[in-house]
């Protein structure tokens, strides 16, 4: 595997903070950020020891700008200035220096002196044992593009010149990448990699704020760096991330998560992660009878009890429910592995380490907000004894659908990374809804066979006290064949469902013109309704059980693979309406 570094400004706290977080994440190396060792209370020379006894390299000192093709009275300026960099470098071991394409309102648009100046600067660095890399900014004055950049490296024509290479600089911009295959891996000095959502706005704002790790945005970072790689560039895999939450957030963390992204672009050496073939159970941690007995009028039955501790097993079909003590919260997902073992595995390679539970035979990993992850062979449900009530098929539902978590604010990105790598699972494209309180995001994982989704949801921009009767809410999705007979089903036994207001139904009928018949009976039963190009969406809901949980009953016919999340705000209103009737 290729050396793995990390550029300081991905991480939150002072020079001390984000290199012992590299270290521990496993690191190899950094890119020191100018600033951080400006603002540290050592000198380059302790910096270097710290590092040394940390095992890291400091493989580039960054960022130099605003250099070339400049008149010579600043030329003379930026040499001096220079000079200066390289007295920090020799004492901090570094060898390697970021050369930004100008920005400066002195440059000038010729190629021709921006190669004889960075000529000059690479002949000084030389001396010194040094190197110049040289990185177009995406929005450079005049030198905007790799391609260019590299046009400049060549005519200036220097062995201690090359090129520093940034996915973010070259793919935001839509440049082709098919030259890049034409350059010397000897001349590609140092590769640095960001991910990104894909945005319409003033690049400069987008890198300086939005920049993602690799596999938590849209860019092709896997393709990207097979290209670097197949020049023979044999330097390693950094990141160079601008990130507003992870520049608050835990750096240890952060630094895992990083560490995360950098193994997923090389996840053909990683152990393969085994087939999932669907949801075992999802753990429910309670207090008192409430969600219990909602589940015996949805048509649950109590089939088997833990005979240690009070932990109960409740099955409609391949749907499972398992009660424990608790907060009123969902505590933990299993999923049906074709082999546990390989998967914790899988998920050790990639930071996320066992964990054990007092009596739980399961081998499993904790998810970033906490949640426990656990992988289950056949057999498991031989952890229960059985209670002799038998599942008579109740309501009609058939397994578990989907499980849809809220995400704190500074994990979402997380949180998609975590299933993506431990678990194997593929991420959709997010997707944004207006709701009551604000603007919700959303984001599935699955797997292939699509037996297996799990919903992040994140509340954006939430301050204060004010925030919905319902914070952070998570529910389990069940599927069925027929929801308006699961549905009466439920009803008929008490089951504590949604009503949904008329005023939806007549906007529903404005919209899509269903028949009378089919808008009859979502009305009656409060059925809530979607269709795409592929197929339809029924769904319905039940009232809030505790502080936070709420069951989903779903049917999907045809190819329709959404979460019906244009309803999701008539959904939160209700729950809302009928906290506030309560209260």
């Amino acid at each position: 595997m290729q050396r793995k570094t990390i550029a300081t400004v991905c991480l939150s706290g002072t020079l001390e903070d984000k290199l012992a977080a590299a270290a521990e994440a496993g690191f190899d190396g950094i890119e020191l950020f100018e600033n951080d060792l400006v603002v540290a209370p050592f000198s380059p020379a302790e910096v270097r020891r710290r590092c040394a006894d940390l095992g890291l390299s400091i493989d580039l000192y960054q960022p130099f700008r605003d250099f070339e093709a400049v008149p010579p009275d600043v030329l003379a300026a930026n040499l001096r200035r220079a000079e200066r960099k390289f007295d920090v470098m020799a004492e901090l071991g570094a060898d390697t220096v970021l050369v930004c394409s100008s920005v400066s309102p002195d440059a000038v648009d010729d190629d021709d002196l921006a190669a004889e100046q960075l000529h000059a600067l690479a002949s000084r660095a030389a001396d010194r044992g040094m190197r110049i890399a040289y990185e177009a900014l995406a929005w450079g004055r005049f030198v905007n593009t790799y391609d260019h950049s590299w046009r400049i490296v060549r005519r200036a024509d220097h062995p201690a010149l090359g090129l520093c290479l940034d996915s973010f600089h070259v793919l935001s911009r839509g440049s082709d990448l098919a030259a890049i295959r034409t350059i010397p891996g000897s001349k590609i000095f140092f590769l640095q990699l960001a991910d990104a959502p894909r945005m319409h706005m003033d690049v400069l704002q987008w890198s300086r704020h939005y920049r993602l790790f690799p596999g938590q945005g849209a860019f092709d970072l896997t393709g990207f760096v097979e290209k670097v790689l197949s020049t023979g560039y044999s330097g390693p895999l950094s990141l160079e991330v601008f990130n507003d939450v992870f520049r608050q957030s835990d750096p240890h963390r952060a630094a895992v998560d990083a560490m995360r992204s950098l193994l997923l672009l090389q996840e053909h050496e990683m152990p393969a992660a085994p087939e999932l073939s669907g949801h075992a159970f999802t753990e429910l941690a309670v207090t008192g009878p409430e969600i219990a007995n909602a589940l015996g009028r949805m048509g649950f039955t109590h089939v088997g009890q833990h005979p240690s501790k009070p932990v109960q097993l409740w099955r409609q079909g391949a749907a499972r429910v398992v009660l424990n003590e608790g907060a009123g919260e969902i505590s933990a997902l299993a999923v049906e592995s074709a082999d546990p073992q390989r998967s914790i595995a899988r998920a050790e390679a990639f930071r996320s380490h066992e964990l054990s539970r007092e009596q739980v035979s399961l081998p499993w990993v904790e998810a970033p907000d906490g949640t426990a992850v656990f992988f289950c062979g056949e057999g498991w449900q031989q952890d229960f004894e059985p209670t002799g009530r038998v599942d008579d098929g109740g309501a009609g539902l058939t397994r578990t659908d989907h499980v849809s978590l809220s995400q704190p604010f500074d994990n979402f990105d997380e949180a998609a990374l975590f299933y993506r790598t431990v678990l194997g699972l593929r991420p959709e494209l997010p997707t944004e809804f207006a709701a009551p309180f604000g603007l919700v995001r959303s984001r599935a994982v699955t797997n292939a066979a699509r037996d297996v989704r799990i919903s992040l949801n994140v509340s954006l921009l939430r301050r204060g006290e004010w925030a919905p009767g319902v914070p952070d809410p998570q529910h389990i999705a069940f599927a069925t064949d027929d929801v308006f007979a699961s549905a009466s089903a439920m009803r008929e036994n008490g089951a504590p469902l949604l009503k949904i207001p008329d005023n939806y139904y007549d906007d529903l009928d404005a919209r899509l013109a269903l028949s009378p018949e089919l808008l009859a009976s979502l009305r009656e039963y409060s059925v809530l309704y979607d269709r795409d190009e592929d197929g339809e969406f029924l769904h319905f809901y039940t009232e809030l059980l505790g502080s936070r949980v709420f069951f989903e009953v779903v049917q999907r016919v045809g190819g329709y693979l959404g979460y019906g999340g244009v309803n999701a705000p008539v959904r939160m209103a209700a729950h809302r309406r009928l906290r506030l009737a309560r209260a």
